[in-house]
């Protein structure tokens, strides 16, 4: 089939569309792809991978969008396994941070470095808030528990009885849906020990009134399970899956934006996109934003009044405002460590100020430095250099950035007077904040250029510019992967799976089980390879993860480049 010809492409040629190729979609894409379900992904960037893609200036440098770090990489993981299961198994290298403190969390009055394991987590944060011990450890106590029963629930409990599953999720029963502002309470912990205990909350964009218990605990117990990278940065993982789905027969184009889910009678029937194209199928699983998903793509009256109308009053989680930086310093003195860093010890009143865009300080920081995790990547920076990003939450909202609607509808705002006044005065004031984090940096600058909400909405289409979904969802648990309507899934970060690299990966094998009636997750970690191994190209020397992701109608003929020689970006 000629994939670039307009018209209507016949039922038969696709058993499925996947709208959408971030690392949920793609997951369940490489699933579907390994079932023998022929797979079409369809991506309106020109590079697939979402939040995990990378972008490349000045022939020197190489940042990650989203990828950061990752949890539990170790063999029988939960990336690890999802990898596995489709043949990537061996493919991708996970290179782990600093067990001894991979995130270093400084609040004032109080600084902890984040050990791998519960019992010494426990430890430090006792050591450094004596006086609060009992709370301390009321907390770690009901939050390994139920990080605990979390971990068996997703690969035990499709074995379990009814009996086994009330004995075994007790502590989520009592705690899993009540507010991480409830636990606190509950420990009777002071506005500093909350904020070192929620330091990392922006990984999931809640502030502790919003995240639930299950939330927070499901991010903390996986990175104290230990801190990764992955060799080479985020693109690998989109381009090993994009590899799996090619070589099963499935197809990823880039460039092909879904302008309409198209359903009939409950039941959807395909896909129309940009330009006229119809390709129908009679599954359809949008890894687009849930609520551009119901309410643009399909459009409410496809839904129960009550679905359309809880997306519609959704509440999103907090967007970032982040700065590339490279260095013409290597910061080699400093540990293989994440910063957290708050000039203020309530969390809740942080993530309020950030909201409003009020203060004209920024009173909270997190610093990545992708040079210390990968150092072999000769793609991030010259040598003797660093790569790291400065990140702080932000106003989501389009009138604070001065304009009237976003750029996924297509408005402009890249050279709005307003916009470019905030974000300078906003990147102004996260460099003054990065300096008493880190140190004197403006002397060592060699790039910086900033992405705001309105950036990443124009390159992921997120309601909000967010990459966590939504926050809140009229009060209920966050949708499940399927939908009202027959043949409909979803995935992404507004799922129950939860956000970050491990919720959507997770989403998106949940949602292929859910289509194919099989526990793979579980047969995944227990050495089941769904896909061939050997179906999957070779890699030669200067293989390019990003140009594998650019899809198979727009790859280059051409023999990859070294990976500093190509250069497309994310400007903001």
């Amino acid at each position: 089939m000629d994939s670039n010809a307009h018209g209507t492409a016949p039922g038969p040629d696709w058993d499925a569309v996947v709208v959408g190729a971030g690392l949920g979609g793609l997951t369940a894409a490489a699933y579907l792809a390994t079932a023998g379900r022929r797979v079409l992904v369809l991506e309106q960037f020109s590079v697939a991978g979402g939040n995990s893609h990378v972008f490349r200036r000045r022939r020197s440098y190489e940042f990650d969008v989203g990828v950061h770090y990752l949890g539990d990489c170790a063999p029988g993981g939960v990336i690890p396994s999802i990898l596995a299961g489709v043949g990537l198994g061996g493919r991708v290298d996970f290179l782990e941070m600093d067990r001894d403190g991979f995130d270093l969390i400084r609040v004032p009055g109080a600084a902890v470095d984040m050990p791998a394991g519960w019992q010494e987590y426990r430890r430090r944060l006792t050591a450094a808030m004596p006086q609060e011990a009992d709370g301390l450890n009321t907390f770690v106590d009901i939050c390994s528990a139920l990080g605990a029963e979390q971990r068996a629930a997703l690969f035990e409990a499709h074995t379990w009885s009814a009996p086994d599953i009330a004995a075994n999720t007790a502590t989520i029963r009592q705690w899993g849906r009540r507010t991480l502002e409830d636990l606190f309470a509950h420990c009777g912990l002071s506005p500093r020990a909350r904020t070192v205990l929620a330091a990392q909350a922006p990984n999931y964009g809640l502030t502790p009134r919003q995240a639930t218990v299950a939330r927070h605990t499901s991010v903390t117990d996986h990175y104290l399970r230990g801190a990764y990278y992955p060799a080479g940065g985020g693109q690998v993982l989109a381009a090993g899956l994009v590899e799996v789905i090619e070589a099963h027969g499935g197809q990823v184009r880039t460039r092909s934006r879904v302008r309409r889910i198209l359903v009939e009678d409950r039941k959807v029937t395909g896909v129309g996109l940009d330009g006229g194209e119809v390709i129908t199928a009679d599954l359809v699983v949008s890894n687009a934003d849930y609520p551009r998903t119901v309410l643009d793509l399909v459009g409410a009256e496809h839904f129960p009044t009550s679905v359309a109308t809880r997306t519609a009053n959704a509440r999103m989680g907090m967007p970032w405002l982040v700065l590339y930086l490279g260095l013409d310093t290597d910061l080699r003195e400093r540990p293989n460590a994440n910063l957290w860093w708050y000039d203020t010890d309530d969390i809740d009143g942080c993530f309020e100020q950030a909201r409003a865009g009020e203060g004209g300080e920024v009173p909270f920081l997190f610093c990545s430095f992708a040079s210390l995790k990968d150092p072999g990547n000769r793609a991030l920076c010259p040598p003797g250099h660093a790569n790291l990003q400065v990140m702080t939450l932000c106003p989501p909202d389009h009138a604070w950035w001065g304009v009237s609607g976003g750029p996924a509808g297509g408005a402009a705002y890249r050279r709005d007077p307003v916009y470019l006044q905030r974000k300078k005065d906003l990147v102004e004031a996260t460099l003054r904040a990065a300096e008493k984090a880190i140190g004197p940096l403006r002397g060592h600058i060699t790039h910086l250029e900033a992405a705001t909400p309105l950036t990443h909405e124009r390159y992921t289409l997120s309601t909000g510019g967010t990459p966590f979904g939504m926050a809140e969802w009229g009060g209920t648990a966050r949708p499940g992967t399927a939908t009202s309507i027959t043949g409909l899934h979803v995935v992404g970060a507004s799922t129950q799976a939860g956000n970050g690299i491990a919720g959507v990966m997770l989403g998106g094998i949940s949602c292929a089980a859910d289509i194919l009636g099989r526990p793979l997750l579980a047969a995944a970690r227990g050495g089941a390879v769904y896909g061939d191994p050997d179906l999957l190209p070779d890699r030669p020397e200067g293989w390019d993860p990003r140009e594998v992701c650019r899809g198979s109608i727009r790859r280059s003929p051409r023999p990859p480049r070294p990976r500093r020689g190509n250069f497309a970006g994310l400007p903001g």
